[in-house]
């Protein structure tokens, strides 16, 4: 919200008469009480003579284009002669005896605009008569040019101090839970609570805003007016002036505030309602009285209906928009804009002016369905105190007849009643416990009633504290805890860690996760995070089975991109992605792994349960039973060469045993033993895929990508993938003691010829099986196939360590365990050893 500093002084000095601080300071008033500022910046600086005249005589001029005056002002001695200062003028908003600001010759305005005498018009003007946009008050040009009340100032004496071009501007940034805020009342009430001074309430007392209300005492409804149960409305009133002069212009005090909080002056109806708006935050309206046919019936829109606002925009009203209309026709969309019907015009005597509290959630739906944001709708959408509405129609209807004559109806419609605010139990304790800062309680009490609050003491340490009804944020101790910190300075907590409590720490889960993370990026593996979401596209062009539980996705409500709208079930289009983008950019040699949440669809929807109290066990089972699976995916890809060609050695290329061995790499960092066997699923290679099993279940897959699917999706050739399933894998904490041997390994070699189709791990184990107590471990280091072993046949070659705790193994007894694991390997698979 735009404010002048010299207005919220002004309110403030009411009460405390010696009270000022500089913008510096102002600001960090504002900061302290939890306000920030976009900033602040003074009024334009003005050199040279600015003075005070009185227009003595004006001459038409004929033969122009536009209306143009030649005039004589009387500046005093301000020109050096105390002779008529000759002025040539386009405004009409001026007669002859009025006062007005001039810019003798020498004067520079904002903009580096240098006045001088000149001849114009066929007449000599030295000098201009200046408006509030070419003083630098307003952003917009108005009317005319400014004319000041009588006594404000005699001809000659300097005009700066008369507008008040010594004050500074303050954007002050309000958060959508302090609506009052918007306003001067408000704000005037936070400064005081950060300087310590006495506020007086603008709409208890409006002397202290400068204002002498004198509105007749209420007797009868001043029209009919029908509120729609549906519209919402929690407030509504209306009071009438009558006989006001329609060419009567606002004052330049009230076009000055208006100007410096944003508003352009419009005429004394208007203003008068702008000007209450921003002084105590009650959004006004007003209708030319002459236009409104019977009552007034508030309702919602119906369809294909539409009203003309004061922007003379058309607009198609909603059914969820409110509307106020007379009995002929829609003269206003409620709190939002008026309609242009009722609008007050230079013939408008006789003026209805209305105060409402609406729906803030269907003022802000209508405001962003129509793109229409007004100053009433900022203020509705955050909530408008409802003990308001009376104050701001006598406020207003006073103001304006001081400003156009007329009188105030008696008359006063009234609808709705004041919301019954909760009364919250607070311990005085509780803000010094919570902030670890001493507070006794009578600074609770204060804090709470400079905020509005009522308070009592119930007994000891106990308080009853009742908030005020435009600080509806205010529900629970907690946000009254807030307020007293906010006021006693943020800055005065101690920033102290807290201890944290002994035992704590990572879960095993947490652990496992980290551990495997690690243990790829060690491998050579860079991590990437994988986008949650996917295309069901690109799952589909897979051609996966209807049964494929990867086809059970959940669709995203309200998708960031259309091509991905729902929740991934694997991680690898998006892997697989980020090699595509890296390919693209020249980058050969990729070698990824990503750690991710994917979902699966586990029900259609879930049940909505009722918020007025607990669900009961059963429906609580059955909202969880609905969410969607969630388990933790570990997938890698891989492409190009792992080792680079060079003068001792050729490449090597990522293949499908790299992407094997990359689920052994999760698989020793979770601490569990790894069964690969042989599989089939897409979209791996059916030829070069490997089935990752854990304790008979599968748990993954890896191997090369099928070429179909990487010619699909414009992958480099022989792309390999793997993805495993870590919250399939139970979770154990294995710290095994370390047995040392003091005594050396024996070697023995083993080469076994068996049928092509039987998986090297399978013989293995078979060999592990045999081969011993004293076997520390089994590895194949050699396939082998030629005509000699015959058709389907394969020579697999394993190295087996063998390791006695207490002695030194002889030839002989590892040469015997090594027949037995051979004889094993016989009784499964039929091998025969080669010579």
């Amino acid at each position: 919200m735009l404010i002048a500093q010299n207005w919220i002084t002004r309110i403030l000095r009411y009460a405390n008469p010696e009270w000022g601080v500089s913008a510096a300071d102002l600001d960090a008033g504002f900061v302290r009480v939890g306000f920030e500022t976009e900033g602040y910046e003074p009024l334009p600086e003005i050199t040279g003579p600015l003075v005070i005249g009185r227009v003595e005589k004006i001459r038409e001029l004929e033969g122009f284009k536009k209306p143009i005056r030649h005039c004589h002002v009387n500046v005093g001695e301000a020109n050096g002669t105390g002779e008529l200062q000759s002025i040539v003028c386009g405004a009409r908003n001026f007669k002859e005896g009025d006062l007005v600001v001039v810019s003798l010759p020498g004067t520079v305005l904002p903009g580096n605009f240098e006045i001088s005498a000149r001849k114009t018009y066929g007449e000599m003007s030295a000098g201009m008569m200046c408006s509030a946009m070419e003083l630098g008050l307003a952003r917009q040009q108005n009317s005319g040019i400014i004319t000041l009340p009588e006594g404000a100032g005699e001809p000659g004496e300097d005009a700066r101090p008369v507008v008040g071009l010594a004050d500074t501007v303050f954007d002050v940034n309000i958060t959508p839970d302090r609506g009052y805020a918007l306003s001067a009342r408000g704000l005037c009430r936070e400064i005081a609570s950060a300087f310590d001074l006495t506020f007086v309430d603008p709409k208890e007392n409006p002397a202290a805003a400068g204002l002498g209300v004198t509105v007749p005492e209420v007797s009868g409804e001043a029209l009919r007016v029908d509120i729609d149960p549906e519209a919402g409305v929690q407030r509504f009133g209306v009071r009438r002036v009558r006989g006001i002069n329609p060419r009567a212009a606002s004052p330049f005090w009230l076009q000055r505030e208006l100007m410096l909080c944003g508003q352009r002056p419009v005429n004394a109806a208007t203003d008068v309602t702008n000007y209450v708006m921003l002084l105590l935050e009650q959004p006004m309206h007003a209708f030319d009285a002459a236009k409104i046919a019977g009552g007034l019936s508030i309702r919602p829109a119906r369809s294909g209906e539409k009203l003309e606002t004061l922007d003379h925009v058309v607009r198609e009203l909603d059914p969820e928009d409110i509307v106020i209309c007379d009995d002929e026709r829609i003269q206003s969309m409620a709190g939002v804009m008026g309609g242009l019907t009722s609008e007050i015009s230079e013939e408008t005597t006789d003026v209805y002016l209305e105060a409402a509290i609406w729906n803030p959630v269907a003022i802000a739906r209508s405001s962003r369905r129509h793109k229409l944001s007004s100053e009433a709708s900022r203020r509705f959408e955050r909530t408008v105190d409802p003990d308001l509405v009376e104050a701001a129609l006598d406020i207003a209807a006073s103001l304006l007849v001081d400003i156009a004559g007329g009188e105030v109806d008696p008359g006063r419609t009234l609808l709705g009643e004041l919301p019954t605010m909760p009364t919250i139990a607070l311990r005085s304790s509780f803000p010094s416990e919570l902030a670890g800062v001493e507070y006794s309680e009578d600074t609770v009490v204060r804090r709470l009633e400079e905020v509005g609050c009522e308070v009592s003491r119930e007994g000891e340490g106990v308080l009853s504290v009742t908030p005020p009804t435009w600080r509806t944020d205010l529900t629970m101790p907690a946000e009254l805890v807030e307020e007293v910190l906010r006021l006693e300075g943020l800055e005065d907590i101690p920033s102290v860690l807290p201890t944290p409590r002994g035992g704590r720490g990572l879960s095993p889960e947490q652990k496992r996760k980290r551990a495997v993370g690690h243990a790829l990026a060690y491998s050579g593996y860079a991590e990437i995070l994988p986008t949650p979401f996917v295309s069901k596209e690109t799952l589909e062009s897979w051609d996966l089975p209807a049964e494929d539980p990867r086809l059970q996705l959940v669709a995203v409500q309200n998708p960031l991109d259309s091509a991905q709208a729902h929740l991934g079930t694997t991680l690898l289009p998006a892997m697989l992605d980020a090699v595509v983008r890296n390919a693209a950019r020249g980058r050969a040699d990729v070698a990824l792994f990503g750690l991710q949440q994917v979902s699966f669809k586990r029900a259609d929807s879930s049940p909505m349960p009722s918020v007025t109290d607990r669900p009961s066990d059963e429906t609580l089972r059955e909202v969880y039973d609905s969410l969607p699976e969630q388990p933790l995916h570990v997938a890698t890809v891989g492409v190009g060469r792992t080792v680079e060609e060079g003068p001792l050695s050729d490449a090597q290329h990522y293949s499908w045993a790299d992407a094997v061995e990359s689920a052994r790499i999760v698989a020793r960092a979770a601490d569990i033993e790894l069964e690969v066997v042989q599989g089939e699923q897409t979209p791996w290679h059916p030829g070069r895929c490997a089935e990752l099993r854990y304790e008979g279940q599968t748990v993954g897959y890896a191997g090369e990508l099928h070429p179909q699917i990487v010619s699909a999706m414009g992958l480099p050739a022989r792309t390999c993938a793997m993805e495993m399933d870590l919250s399939a894998i139970s979770v154990t904490e294995s710290l095994p003691a370390p047995v040392l041997s003091a005594y050396p390994s024996l070697h023995q070699d083993i080469a076994l010829v068996v049928d092509a189709d039987i998986p090297a791990e399978d013989v293995r184990r078979a060999l592990l099986e045999g081969a011993g107590e004293l076997v520390e471990d089994v590895s194949l280091f050699d396939v082998y196939t030629s005509e000699q072993l015959g058709e389907n046949k394969k020579s697999l070659a394993f190295a087996l360590e063998f390791r006695a705790p207490d002695r030194t193994l002889t030839d002989d007894e590892a040469n015997e365990w090594r027949l037995a694991a051979a004889e094993r390997a016989r009784e499964k698979f039929g091998a025969e050893m080669r010579a």
